[in-house]
Parts: structure tokens; C-alpha cells; sequence
């Protein structure tokens, strides 16, 4: 059954949208996130100390950012040029390609497809990334968070609607590769299709319970399906009037 789901939200999808972190890349797989959650957090406690109280008791950079506007513009500043810095370094020292990542960009980009990365994580970092393993050229476009706007990441739907015009489509001929719930919801709300991504247990039900149109456990199964399908002339969703927007 997946397997037909998945065929057939494919060939409805004129952009594929990646998410970064989980799909393509294990970012802080050789530099821990919570060594620099931790880095971040002294940063904020410089700023304000109260703030950098509720920041040490964070494990997760990005939701140190998301606390960072709570200090002002100085503070998101700081923990935004800190963060994308601690990415660039830590996908140096990432490793490979998630297993069937670049056999799916491969796919995609073969099948005609165009083909973007969406990501909470800085465009730099994604580039810097794929440029050290020779994936730029599978790439159209590239879209990391908004600089100094933490409040524009996933689920917010800005960094797919921005893709999608990069990429001279509509929202809802895109799908999005997404290993998290924030990653369904912000396909929810662009109008896009969105492929769960479960690559640690227990994730499967909380994408499928987000809504994720099909759950798959490889990114293999995606490659699989991208390889089986060549672009035809009429596909997406049914067009509806927040699309026309």
C-alpha cells in the first residue's frame, strides 16, 4: 500500500522539496548538538541573564534560536551568526550522505523534476554540505532559514513558498521530504504533499498522526519511486484558492 501511495504522490510532484537535516545529512552527527546548545546558550546568558537561564536548560540549538527574539534583536543577531558558524563547522566533520540520500537527489534530478532544499538549518551550512560531497549540481535551489527571523522556520510555510517560486511552480505540485512533524505541518500549510521520513522508531506515528500523506523508513523507497516515475505533462494537486495567492 505504501508503496502505490507513494508512486502516485510522486507523480503528482513537479518540485521535490528535501529537508536537510534528517533526509540528506546527519549535521550534528561528529559535533554534538548539545555541546553547541550549550555554546549558544552561554552566548545569550552575555546578553541577558535571566534568558540565558531558560536557554542552558536547552538541549537543541534550534530551539535556542527560537527562544533568542524573547532578548531582543542584539540576542537573535548573536545566537543566528553563532549557529550558522557551529553548522558550517559541523557538516565538515558530518560524514556521508544519509543511506539513499544522493541515489534520491539523483532520481529526481534524472526524472526531470526540479529539485530544492528546504531547510531550518543556514543556507551556508546546506551549500557548504553539499559542495564538499558533489551534490551541488542535483540542486536548483537552496533555501535555509531567514536570517534574523526565527519565527519564518518550519512549520512556518515561508521557506517552501519561497522554493516553489524559485522553482516556477505552485506550492501544491511540490512534496516535501520531511523527517519531523514541523516539516508535515509547513507542507500542510504551503498546500504541498509531504513524505514522512521515519529514521528512528517511533516515528512513523507521529508523522502519520501530523498527516503526512505516506511514512517511508529508507530514503531508498523515495529513490525507488523518483526512478520509477518520468515527469508527465499534467500534475499537482487540484489548484484551490489559497494556492491562487
Amino acid at each position: 500500500m505504501e508503496s502505490s501511495e507513494l508512486s502516485e504522490i510522486i507523480g503528482a510532484t513537479r518540485g521535490v522539496l528535501f529537508d536537510f537535516d534528517g533526509p540528506i545529512c546527519d549535521v550534528f552527527a561528529g559535533r554534538p548538538a548539545l555541546g553547541v546548545a550549550q555554546e549558544l546558550s552561554e552566548i545569550v546568558a552575555q546578553y541577558d541573564a535571566t534568558l540565558g537561564g531558560k536557554a542552558h536548560s536547552l538541549d537543541d540549538p534550534m530551539e535556542i534560536l527560537r527562544l533568542a527574539p524573547q532578548g531582543g534583536e542584539p540576542v537573535i543577531r548573536a545566537i543566528e551568526e553563532a549557529l550558522t558558524k557551529a553548522e558550517v563547522s559541523a557538516v565538515k566533520v558530518a560524514g556521508p550522505p544519509v543511506p539513499g540520500a544522493v541515489a534520491a537527489l539523483e532520481a529526481a534530478h534524472a526524472s526531470g523534476r526540479k529539485v530544492a532544499v528546504v531547510s531550518n538549518n543556514s543556507t551556508a551550512c546546506v551549500r557548504a554540505f553539499l559542495m564538499l560531497h558533489g551534490l551541488r549540481h542535483l540542486v536548483h535551489e537552496v533555501v535555509g532559514r531567514a536570517a534574523y527571523w526565527p519565527d519564518r522556520m518550519k512549520p512556518d510555510p515561508h521557506s517552501l513558498l519561497l522554493a516553489a517560486e524559485r522553482l516556477g511552480t505552485r506550492p501544491n505540485h511540490c512534496t516535501l521530504i520531511g523527517d519531523s512533524v514541523t516539516d508535515v505541518e509547513a507542507a500542510a500549510a504551503a498546500g504541498s504533499s509531504s513524505i514522512g521520513f521515519a529514521n528512528k522508531p517511533g516515528k512513523d506515528l507521529a508523522l502519520s498522526e501530523a498527516g503526512a500523506d505516506v511514512v517511508v523508513t529508507t530514503m531508498a523507497a523515495v529513490a525507488d519511486a523518483l526512478a520509477r516515475a518520468a515527469l508527465g505533462p499534467s500534475v499537482g494537486r487540484p489548484t484551490t484558492a489559497n494556492n491562487d495567492q
